[in-house]
């Protein structure tokens, strides 16, 4: 048996890990591990036109199936171009180990064609990130790469040479045991006793609920019904936390409806569960509202808000300890008044999107989304491109146990939607995925198309295209600026799929539009479905100062972008009607 060499040994202890594809670009340095790649069963090279892209389809596959995924570069330009994607996937906290490859180990430092410092580029968007200059090190960096990634949940970053990579593998190297799950944390009973005080001694109580309540949706709606609190969320924690919920009262920052704002603000004791919500101008000040934290990252607890309580532990282990404890609540004044009041602001904004849109031209993109959501699939997996695509998917997409929902909501990038809906459908072909793509994010990592035609993977892109910046053109409106810059000259892109060998069909008309999405749908290959959409569609309430968008984030007030809000409003007067009467 021949020996193996460093890449080969590389590439099986991926297998072990249980990673299953290397997305990419092949060349030069890279190549060794390519080629081990094509020699082991159990893991596939992914190639992809940009590795940017291969880095996005990495971390939204690390998110939907919580395993680690991994993605690769060749040396200087291959690897910088993942950069922007492993942010994203960290920032995500999704477990992915990347692999820069890196130049020659001999002309390290001596300005060698395409040289960069991998080891030291990436480490702002890593938790371990080490160049491997020794055929020895191996397997042990890769190892400890892997358990950071999967352990602390985040990216991992293995610079490699490429002369490195072909020498032969040590003889006996030492290997370990490979974790390839997280353990669940609980908090200690002290914490435990300080929370279950803080919940008796407090009147009104509201949840505010993020992505860390994933898996937790029966204990959080057990423990809001045992002492009667709304409960609001985070984009990120939608969904988890909004379907089946009759305490909920909506999303709160500035894609926000409904009543999360008061809720938050109006309640003796705040419960910020799973959540890193960043826009602390939408929490209530410390000393006025009591806050308590629940968070499986420590590091999370405290950089937001002003707490009376930290409590480091997963949401749903530490729901399981509170709600035997806690004494049930009698008064559902608070939860009710809460509920009232979300019903009611969703139905002041409700007709932003149910009047004349059926006949308005260009389409409001507000009854482009609730159609979509209609007519896709109960399991699909949403993926979101940042902008006004964000808001579109904050107020229409429905979610129910089984769909997903993820984009670019903590990096906030640009063009991730379409190369998540990469890594998303590989996962499953069987399974409906639809890129929620803005022309400007589109067609910044447009050339990606091409490789749902290469892969022949059957994404369906339904293309917000109101040939703008929107959400940029928003920002400098409010900011009392022209727009300047923002305007895309597009052509027919439905056009341009047909000719790259996709379907294509463009849609101009609204009674055109449910058509054309359900033909997208039924045809089994990649899709993408040109909406041409009214750029103005929002409308800004006058009490919106220039200061509140900057950042993305509304800094003085709790008024946010007037539009739609779908289903939810169905939602709300289901609610209300579980009211007790008196």
């Amino acid at each position: 048996m021949a020996k193996q060499n460093v890449a080969e040994q590389f590439v099986d202890i991926l297998v072990r890990a249980g990673v299953q594809r290397l997305y990419g670009v092949v060349g030069d340095s890279l190549n060794p591990v390519v080629d081990a790649v094509r020699r082991t069963r159990g893991i596939d090279w992914v190639h992809v036109r940009h590795e940017e892209t291969a880095a996005f389809a990495a971390g939204a596959e690390a998110q939907l199936t919580g395993r680690l995924a991994a993605c690769a570069g060749s040396c200087g330009p291959g690897n910088l171009h993942l950069i922007n994607g492993l942010y994203d996937a960290h920032r995500s906290m999704a477990p992915v180990l990347a692999l820069a490859s890196h130049i020659p180990s001999s002309e390290i430092g001596l300005s060698y064609f395409q040289e960069t410092h991998p080891d030291r580029l990436f480490r702002e968007c890593s938790h371990y990130c080490e160049l491997i200059s020794h055929p020895a090190q191996m397997p042990r960096v890769l190892q400890t790469a892997v358990q950071h990634a999967v352990g602390r949940g985040g990216v991992s970053v293995v610079a490699l040479p490429g002369d490195i990579a072909s020498q032969p593998a040590p003889d006996k190297p030492t290997e370990h045991a490979l974790v390839t799950a997280r353990p669940t944390v609980r908090p200690g009973d002290t914490e435990i006793d300080a929370l279950v005080r803080l919940v008796d001694d407090a009147e009104k109580v509201t949840l505010f609920c993020g992505s860390g309540t994933q898996g937790a949706h029966a204990e959080v709606m057990q423990f809001a019904e045992r002492i009667k609190a709304p409960i609001g969320h985070a984009l990120r924690g939608k969904e988890w936390i909004q379907y089946d919920n009759p305490y909920d009262v909506g999303m709160s920052g500035l894609l926000g409806y409904g009543a999360a704002y008061e809720a938050t603000h109006e309640c003796d004791l705040l419960l910020l569960l799973g959540t890193d919500f960043p826009y602390n101008a939408f929490l209530p000040d410390g000393g006025k509202v009591r806050i308590a934290q629940v968070d499986v990252r420590p590091e999370h607890l405290g950089r937001r808000s002003q707490l009376d309580l930290a409590v480091w532990g997963d949401v749903r282990e530490t729901l399981r300890c509170l709600v035997p404890r806690v004494r049930p609540k009698k008064s559902r004044a608070f939860l009710d008044r809460m509920l009232k009041k979300h019903a009611e602001a969703l139905e002041g904004v409700v007709k932003a999107y149910t009047r004349k849109v059926e006949k308005h031209t260009p389409l409001h993109p507000e009854y482009v989304a609730s159609v979509l959501d209609e007519l896709a699939a109960d399991d699909a997996v949403f993926t979101v491109d940042t902008g006004m695509c964000n808001v579109w998917a904050a107020r229409y997409l429905t979610p129910n146990g089984r769909r997903r929902i993820i984009g670019s909501f903590s990096h906030g990038s640009m063009a991730n939607a379409l190369p998540q809906a990469i890594g998303a459908q590989l996962i499953d072909r069987r399974r409906q995925v639809v890129s929620v793509s803005g022309d400007g994010g589109f067609t910044m990592l447009m050339g990606d198309f091409l490789t749902l035609i290469q892969h022949d993977l059957p994404v369906k892109v339904v293309l917000f295209n109101n040939s703008s910046l929107g959400m940029v053109e928003l920002e400098m409106l409010v900011a009392g600026l022209p727009s300047y810059g923002t305007a895309n000259h597009n052509p027919d892109f439905a056009a341009v799929a047909r000719a790259a060998g996709a379907y294509g069909v463009r849609v101009e008309k609204p009674k055109h539009l449910a058509g054309a999405l359900k033909e997208a749908f039924a045809h089994k290959g990649p899709a993408l479905v040109d909406v041409v959409t009214d750029p103005n569609a929002l409308s800004i309430p006058p009490k919106i100062k220039a200061e509140m968008v900057t950042g993305f984030a509304l800094s003085a007030s709790k008024i946010v972008l007037d539009g739609g809000v779908g289903r939810m409003l169905q939602m709300a007067r289901s609610n209300l009607r579980n009211i007790p009467r008196p």
